[in-house]
């Protein structure tokens, strides 16, 4: 990000063909200029200029005259509109994110249509209007489909015609929505009687993967498609679904499911390209009949031998492909089924789903499995239909699957662009009120979920209905859902037995006493088991240790007041007993789980070692007169001896970590977790480059590591703590930042100066990192040598990660005032080993030894694969897709035809669309132990974070806390199995291989990098 910002910051006419190159980088990936031409994108490049604006800020009013158009880099920004042009009653009517662009009324000088105020800190694309009607000028056909209606492809026109409702979809295989012309649409309905095929026609490419899957299907097994009767008809040239999927599943390594084979049959059945003999657009796997385009034809003619073998060297491929879009096609034939033939696993599909999408987020899990039973697929192919008009009234909600549409209000044209993910169309919806604008398709082939009003009211009334409040002095403070317990449903109706509660929000005490009563003492692991550990896991967001272990110790002998008040006037002796015994067994079992969640992190605070002694005291004297309490007094016994054993011995002497974090030998010793009371030695810089090394602990705030360098330097007063890369870039830190020594860029140093000496910093000759590649070392070592012991080290680093750390990391460390060091170091390594590849490949200046590093770069990636170390299978994959490497043509034109079928496969894996859906499907075959790309985690649990609020009401927001948690489990899963996989025979340099992956030396200036690449191969006239 630094370098776009570096770069657009310059005056255009300041800018280089480096400058312009790492601009077009990044501007590729803004979903707003997806389309555009590269010249038009290096125009714009050219000529834009880049502005970052604080949360709040109006960067125009409805009504004013436009100066400049606009494309959001990051962050988001509301759209405001009044009808009484009066910005004090204007009312949010969307949000523009990331990807979107707006302001067009510059073309013609109109008054802006709305009120745009940033939602948070935004980084923006700028283009001035004369630039930009310049631009239009000459790409007016390829920016049409960016902008919309007064210039774009929507013709006028209202009409009040509703979406068809489901019992009609039934009957109609295809339903014109509107009388106009311009809004003639198909909706695919999940009806028996249905066309021949979805696509009206097909893709070359899904043309040409039947031809190969057929002439393929005829070479190797011939028998398959053949004449068959069937109830006395005969069935000419087909085969058999059941007999598909097994073929395909016997050819290709990447089916690994029948369901996976169905969704790739379906692709070809959707286009028309693959047929069931009845017309049925769902391909099963069953004893049904299909019949191949070609074959639909009489006397259809067998393939060429030379048509063999080119079927031959591209099924592979094919099938690559298939797998690709397969599941999206899964998706679409699940949701055309009429809701009440959906099976359970229909609505599991569906439920996973609706789990990446963001405009349901903040949604109950209850809600979305819900909505999995009743959302209908929509699809409309033509840019320019209108999906209903301003002022109709509201009969559905939409969220867009795949496109985009824009929002238009009457009189003042398109106000925003809606994309893949965003929802409209609710509010008509909850305040019962007309539409509020109209939608129209922004491009072709869009496809949406619906849900209908009768649906989208039956499903708020049964959250409403089966929502449970336990009120004290008329205010909530335990808010439950009840469902079904599927496990003992009744044929005879539910009684309360039947139900399961699920804790939605409540206050910390109130939740901790509803989990110690529906803990379950005779079974193994139960839902409410399952909530008890996602509390103890999230527990630090809402109520700290500090606070906890009151609570927990007023639980435990007031357990026995609670069984007198509840039983004293009815019961026996022994219920009586039984109940004070059982009260405190949950306390004990709950607090032994506390400790095994928290592990090491107890021993760092006095106040949850002190609660431990006190309570195995508590519980050692029960023991003397409650005998069966001795078999959990064993086990409490160890874990308390552990951990304040532990924690005495901590406190006698830290550990001292030498430059843990840059180069130096500790990276050759086992790394252990590292504890936020250890210390460091680390060097502060001054402006003159001279340096004071301070010792303090990992996890000191900046104001305790100013105070430690104003020991050496003599005064702290208006002193500023600076990160300063390697690129002259300056991030200042704020006083109460926590643990900032492992938040350095790779070669990024700390800096002690006044805020007069800030502009004066210069980055050290250390930090430009190497002049020379390792290429010579390098070419020498196994590339799967290479990958073994980059595994084992990454296994190291990973399994160094406290699954608190995510927590904190997501919440903000310094809320906490807690260190996530370890996760830092971590995610440090895949920045490592991206720029390693980066730097390899640019300080290589012979061709064919480039070509060799390309190779050997792909072949440790795909060892990583096998390995299932997926981390730093991106970081190396991302690293030969950075600009600086993907455009040195000439080296790839060389790179043989079978790395770059690996390679492509790779980048695949890597496709972020449908928020990564094709790496989820891979990692979910897998096995632990497996190192996840943890970037992606990351980004979910801050998907998480942002889209749903902590406390509602000021209960806290637990169902919050459980989709948390769930991410954190599968890290969890990940590290379930002990990695150690077989090693690589022994040689000479395992040694060598060893240290040199622990010790990766990197350039992390992405100008340098690029400025290397075109000193490799200048850019082409």
């Amino acid at each position: 990000m630094y370098m776009i910002k570096y770069t657009v910051i310059k005056l255009p006419a300041e800018r280089s063909g480096e400058d312009v190159d790492i601009i077009l980088a990044r501007l590729k990936n803004v979903k707003a200029f997806e389309r555009f031409r590269p010249s038009l994108l290096q125009q714009i490049c050219l000529c834009g200029f880049y502005e970052c604006l604080e949360k709040g800020i109006t960067l125009y009013r409805q009504g004013d005259i436009g100066t400049s158009w606009y494309a959001v880099l990051s962050g988001s920004l509301d759209v405001k509109v009044s009808e009484t042009a009066n910005y004090q009653d204007a009312v949010t009517i969307c949000t523009l994110g990331t990807g979107t662009a707006f302001g067009e009324s510059i073309l013609d000088n109109t008054p802006r249509h709305a009120t745009i105020v940033t939602r948070e800190f935004s980084e923006l694309l700028r283009i001035e209007q004369r630039e930009f009607r310049s631009l239009w000028e000459k790409y007016h056909q390829c920016m049409a489909g960016l902008l919309a209606p007064p210039y774009g492809v929507m013709e006028s026109g209202c009409g009040s015609d509703r979406m068809p409702e489901k019992e009609n979809i039934s009957n109609n295989s295809f339903v014109t929505v509107s009388k106009h012309q311009n809004k003639r649409s198909f909706i695919e309905s999940p009806a028996k009687t249905l066309p021949k095929c979805i696509s009206q026609v097909a893709s070359e490419k899904i043309l040409r993967a039947g031809k190969v899957l057929r002439n393929a299907i005829l070479s190797r097994a011939p028998h398959m498609i053949r004449d068959r009767k069937y109830h006395l008809k005969t069935y000419k040239q087909c085969c058999v679904g059941t007999e598909l999927v097994d073929w395909q599943m016997q050819e290709s390594s990447y089916v690994h499911s029948r369901i996976q084979a169905v969704g790739m049959w379906q692709v070809l059945l959707e286009e028309g390209v693959l047929n069931h003999v009845d017309q049925e657009l769902n391909f099963q796997d069953k004893y049904l009949f299909y019949r191949f385009l070609d074959d639909e034809q009489e006397d259809a003619p067998s393939p060429s031998e030379e048509e063999t073998k080119e079927s031959q060297e591209e099924l592979q491929d094919t099938l690559l492909l298939l797998s690709q879009i397969g599941p999206d096609a899964h998706m679409r034939m699940i949701l055309r089924k009429h809701p009440s033939e959906r099976t359970a696993d229909d609505l599991e599909i569906i439920y996973e789903e609706l789990l990446h999408i963001k405009a349901l987020s903040h949604l109950s899990t209850t809600v979305k499995r819900e909505l999995a039973g009743v959302l209908i697929f929509e699809s409309h192919a033509k840019a320019g239909t209108v999906l209903f008009n301003q002022g109709e009234e509201g009969i559905s909600w939409y969220i867009i699957l795949k496109g985009s549409v824009n929002v238009v209000i009457y009189g003042k044209g398109v106000v925003c662009t809606l994309h893949e993910g965003d929802d409209f169309g609710k509010l008509a919806l909850v305040n019962d009120a007309p539409r509020a604008a109209s939608i129209v398709l922004r491009e072709d082939n869009c496809h949406f979920l619906r849900v209908d009003k009768e649906d989208f009211n039956r499903i708020l009334r049964d959250v409403e209905a089966n929502t449970v409040r336990l009120k004290e002095h008329d205010q909530d403070v335990l808010v439950l859902e009840r469902s079904l317990n599927n496990n003992r449903a009744s044929i005879h109706g539910a009684t309360s037995s039947h139900y399961k509660y699920t804790i939605m929000s409540g206050t910390p005490e109130k939740i901790l006493e509803h989990l110690l009563e529906m803990m379950r003492l005779d079974s193994q692991f139960t839902d409410s088991d399952s909530s008890l550990d996602d509390f103890l896991l999230m527990h630090c967001v809402f109520i700290p240790n500090s606070q906890l272990c009151l609570v927990l110790m007023t639980q435990y002998p007031f357990s026995i007041l609670t069984m007198f008040l509840k039983v004293a006037s009815q019961g026996s002796e022994q219920e009586k007993l039984d109940y004070t015994l059982n009260n405190k067994r949950r306390v004990i079992r709950l607090v032994m789980q506390w400790a095994a969640v928290h592990g090491d992190h107890l021993q760092e605070e006095d106040v949850s070692v002190a609660f431990l002694e006190e309570f195995l005291t508590a519980v050692s004297s029960d023991a003397r007169t409650i005998p069966p309490l001795k078999d959990q007094l064993t086990e409490l016994e160890r874990i308390v001896k552990r951990n304040t054993e532990d924690a005495k011995s901590s406190q006698k002497k830290h550990k001292v970590l030498l430059r843990q974090f840059s180069m130096g030998d500790e990276k050759l010793q086992k790394r252990q977790p590292i504890k936020s009371n250890d210390e460091i030695l680390f060097k502060v810089y001054c402006c003159d480059h001279t340096y004071t090394t301070i010792r303090v602990p990992v996890a000191a705030s900046v104001r305790e590591v100013i105070g430690a360098v104003a020991d050496k330097l003599g005064s702290a007063e208006d002193l500023l703590l600076v990160n300063l890369s390697s690129a002259g870039e300056k991030v200042i830190f704020k006083p109460n930042d926590v643990s900032v020594f492992s938040t350095l860029s790779l070669n990024g140093r700390l800096f002690a100066c006044l805020r007069d000496q800030l502009d004066s910093l210069t980055p050290l000759p250390e930090q430009e990192g190497p002049s020379a590649g390792s290429v010579a070392s390098f070419e020498l070592m196994s590339s799967k040598d290479v990958a073994y012991h980059m595994t084992f080290y990454d296994w190291e680093l990973f399994h160094c990660v406290h699954e608190l750390e995510l927590i904190y990391h997501t919440f903000g460390k310094q809320n906490f005032k807690k260190t996530t060091v370890n996760l830092d170091l971590f995610l440090r390594r895949f920045n490592e080993i991206q720029l390693w590849v980066i730097t390899e490949v640019c300080l290589c200046s012979q061709l064919n030894k480039r070509v060799q590093l390309l190779k050997k770069f792909i072949k440790v990636a795909a060892h990583c694969k096998e390995y299932r170390n997926l981390n730093t299978f991106f970081a190396v994959i991302m690293g030969l897709s950075n600009p600086a490497v993907s455009r040195l043509s000439q080296t790839w034109e060389k790179l043989p035809s079978k790395f770059k079928k690996f390679y492509v496969e790779f980048e695949n894996l890597m496709d972020p669309s449908r928020n990564h859906r094709a790496y989820r499907l891979t990692v979910a075959k897998l096995e632990p132990p497996i190192i996840p790309f943890m970037p992606l985690l990351i980004k979910d649990m801050t998907f998480t974070h942002e889209g749903n609020k902590t406390f509602t009401d000021n209960l806290v927001n637990f169902e919050k806390m459980r989709m948390i948690a769930n991410t954190v489990k599968t890290v969890r899963y990940c590290r379930s199995q002990p990695f150690s996989p077989d090693s690589p025979q022994a040689n000479k340099n395992h040694q060598e291989v060893r240290s040199y992956v622990r010790q990766l030396s990197v350039i992390d200036n992405q100008r340098t990098l690029t400025q290397l690449s075109h000193g490799l191969e200048p850019r082409r006239s």
